[in-house]
């Protein structure tokens, strides 16, 4: 099942550390499998409040996903926005394949009526 990195980043000033940053990381999460999928500066927000900017990376899997984020590669680059660039990182998984939300709501129907 897919697995998924979402980084919700503040706004921070240019900084070389954050050019190196950006330019040496897909090489540390491409022998994992994984890719950009979001890369957003500019968001539409539709409800509620999402100050920064998102970033989210694709995975095969959730075992891909950690095993990049523990890389020495990663954790050799990781100080260079973390220094700059204040923000939250999610790890979470996919849906799997065959995931019926009219199912789930049935679900969640019984156990609020057991």
């Amino acid at each position: 099942m897919s697995a998924y990195v979402i980084a919700r980043l503040q706004e921070a000033d240019p900084h070389p550390e954050i050019a190196e940053y950006i330019e040496r990381i897909s090489a540390t999460f491409e022998p994992y499998g994984g890719r950009f999928l979001v890369r957003a500066t500019q968001l539409e927000v539709l409800e509620g409040d999402w100050p920064g900017h998102l970033v989210m990376i694709g995975f095969p899997g959730i075992a891909e996903a950690r095993a990049w984020w523990n890389s020495p590669a990663y954790q050799e680059i990781a100080p260079l926005r973390s220094r700059h660039i204040d923000g939250d990182i999610i790890l979470v998984e996919g849906i799997p394949g065959g995931y019926d939300p009219a199912s789930a709501a049935e679900a969640m129907r019984q156990a609020v009526t057991s």
